[in-house]
């Protein structure tokens, strides 16, 4: 779920992704005309499968929400849903078992069933894109929390000093180390360097126009000052990993987004770097890898609620 569109899928008992479709989300209108919408990408699905194969639905909305009742509780980017009783409305129409959560919590889970976390009890799952969102299951079941608003790993502050995050906390390691950041320290580099980079020539010699991805692609050329941004990066992300071993030393770290992908070829130093910033003397024992689902991350955990 999101402001513009509702993306679903129909996923196998195994966790792989069948079929997908995308329709428009009406965000902005009544809370019906939003639960038409979600309706609307179900029926599509239906159309080429018996409704009796259906054995659950899961969704992820924008939060806050509450992952115990499935009431949506006001999401900025879906004002059309205040308060909202969306896991039963569905559950009338369908007549099947249905479960929200945040999309971060639901990628965890689905990496614990079918993806790289199989094998594992206790997992620590991060997305690293345009935000930073993560997820914490302990003994392979999701926490929560109190009240469902726990593991927002994104916005842990590792420099109380440090730029201010959206949220209105400073130096969270979203505002840090997710893409928007990146493409910063890109521009502020390029800016104090004397240094010829790719990077200006990939951004057609505009420095506002460089983001995190022309930082990739001319780190895969080679480009230098690239690497360094990434560099830097890597460090911040290993400072933030070892806060997070320290405090849940979990049996596994699991990252995807888009950003994890750019700095694949660099993971061995971000392994390499994390024990430096941890007290627990075993930290090197604990794998980081990738994550198994890449861009249908939210419609696999939207499947994988169904199997609590």
């Amino acid at each position: 779920m999101g402001g513009t569109k509702v993306a679903a899928g129909l996923v196998d008992a195994s966790g792989n992704v069948k079929s997908m479709t995308r329709t428009p989300m009406c965000a902005t209108g009544s809370a019906d005309e939003g639960l038409a919408a979600v309706r609307a990408a179900v029926d599509t699905l239906l159309r080429n499968v018996n409704a009796s194969e259906i054995k659950g639905i899961g969704i992820c909305s924008p939060g806050p929400l509450d992952p115990f009742t499935g009431v949506v509780i006001n999401p900025p980017n879906l004002p059309c849903w205040h308060g909202f009783p969306l896991a039963e409305s569905v559950r009338k129409i369908y007549s099947v078992p249905v479960k929200v959560d945040n999309d971060a919590n639901a990628a965890a889970l689905a990496e614990a069933q079918w993806g790289a976390g199989i094998g594992y009890r206790n997992v620590f799952y991060a997305t690293i894109g345009t935000g930073i969102g993560t997820g914490i299951l302990f003994d392979k079941r999701i926490f929560h929390g109190r009240t469902g608003a726990a593991a927002e790993g994104g916005h842990n502050s590792i420099d109380y000093r440090g730029p201010r995050c959206g949220c209105g906390k400073p130096g969270c390691i979203e505002v840090l180390a997710a893409g928007p950041a990146i493409g910063l320290r890109a521009r502020q580099a390029l800016e104090n360097s004397a240094s010829k980079s790719m990077m200006l020539d990939l951004a057609e010699g505009d420095i506002q126009k460089v983001t995190a991805e022309i930082v990739g692609e001319a780190h895969r050329s080679g480009d230098v000052l690239a690497a360094t941004v990434l560099r830097e990066t890597l460090h911040l992300l290993a400072v933030w990993f070892g806060n997070i071993v320290d405090l849940l030393e979990p049996d596994v770290i699991i990252v995807g987004g888009g950003v994890s992908m750019m700095l694949s070829p660099m993971f061995p130093e971000l392994i390499a770097e994390i024990p430096k910033y941890c007290v627990n003397p075993r930290a090197n024992e604990i794998p980081l890898v990738h994550a198994r689902y890449g861009q249908d991350a939210g419609v696999a955990g939207a499947a994988a609620l169904c199997t609590l």
